[in-house]
C-alpha cells in the first residue's frame, strides 16, 4: 500500500475531507493514465473530471479501501461509454457527409440530432439484452411478432412483453 493510501485511509473525519483527499492524491495520476489510453490531454481531463464526480455521488467515499483500482474502475467504464459515443458520433458524422448539401441538417440540428441519438443509445444499452435485440428487429428490421419470436426461439407472449418493455423505455426517453 502506498503511502498515499495508508493517508487516504487515515482520514476518516468526513466524506468531504476524504474526497478532497482522493482528488489531491490521485487526480494527476489518473489523468496520466487516461492521456496514455486516449493520447491527448484534453479528452483525458474531461473524463478523468467524470470519474471524479462519480465517486463524489457516492455516500462512502471513505470506505474506499483501494483507490487507485477503484479510479481505475470506475474511469475504465466511463472510457468504454466515451469510445461508444464517439463511434456513435463518427458513424453519423460519416452518413450526413453523404447527403448532398442542400440536404444536410444545419449545425444546430446536427447537435440536436447527435443529443438524440445518444439518449436512445443509452436507453437501448439500459434494456436487457434479450429485449433490446427484439425491439432492434421490429424497429430495424420490421420483423413481425411472430417473426422475432422465430428468430429468438421465445414465446409471441414473451416478444410482446418484450416489446411493451422497449416502448415504455422510449416513452420514458420522451418525457426526459
Amino acid at each position: 500500500m502506498s503511502a498515499a493510501d495508508f493517508a487516504l485511509q487515515q482520514d476518516h473525519s468526513s466524506p468531504t475531507h476524504a474526497a478532497q483527499a482522493l482528488y489531491q492524491q490521485h487526480h494527476g495520476w489518473l489523468h496520466g493514465w487516461l492521456r496514455y489510453k486516449l493520447g491527448n490531454a484534453f479528452d483525458a481531463a474531461d473524463l478523468a473530471h467524470d470519474t471524479f464526480i462519480r465517486i463524489l455521488a457516492r455516500r462512502d467515499i471513505v470506505a474506499i479501501s483501494q483507490p487507485r483500482a477503484y479510479l481505475t474502475t470506475v474511469a475504465r467504464g466511463i472510457l468504454i461509454n466515451w469510445y461508444q459515443r464517439q463511434a456513435l458520433e463518427r458513424a453519423y458524422l460519416d452518413a450526413i457527409a453523404l447527403l448532398p448539401e442542400v440536404q444536410a441538417p444545419s449545425c444546430e440540428d446536427q447537435l440536436l440530432i447527435l443529443e438524440t441519438l445518444h439518449q436512445v443509445d443509452a436507453m437501448l444499452d439500459s434494456l436487457p439484452a434479450v429485449v433490446r435485440r427484439a425491439f432492434l428487429l421490429s424497429q430495424l428490421e420490421g420483423l413481425t411478432y411472430d417473426a422475432i419470436a422465430v428468430r429468438l426461439d421465445v414465446s409471441l407472449a414473451s416478444v410482446k412483453r418484450y416489446m411493451k418493455q422497449a416502448f415504455l423505455a422510449c416513452l420514458q426517453l420522451d418525457g426526459d
